[in-house]
């Protein structure tokens, strides 16, 4: 443990950030997850309301840092791609 005032604030900023962090990862993971689970049940209309609601989600992670621009990029094309290939 940190013995530094400088470091237990650190560590302190460090776990309030970690917390953050995982709030949204579990948001933006769980708007994926709603695309995906309606892409798998075949319905091209609810999977495209689902699909831009994610979106702005993807995009402000990925302006947050919180993951890559281009994995998000990837995300995007590849939930996109699938849904355009729904009947």
């Amino acid at each position: 443990m940190a013995n530094i005032a400088s470091a237990k604030k650190r560590a302190r900023q460090a776990n309030k950030r970690r917390l953050h962090n995982n709030a949204r990862r579990s948001m933006l993971r769980s708007s994926i997850r709603k695309v995906v689970d309606s892409i798998a049940k075949g319905d091209k209309a609810e999977a495209t309301v689902a699909y831009q609601a994610a979106v702005p989600i993807i995009d402000k992670m990925a302006t947050k840092g919180l993951i890559h621009k281009n994995k998000a990029a990837r995300h995007k094309s590849r939930l996109n791609t699938q849904i355009r290939a729904l009947s």
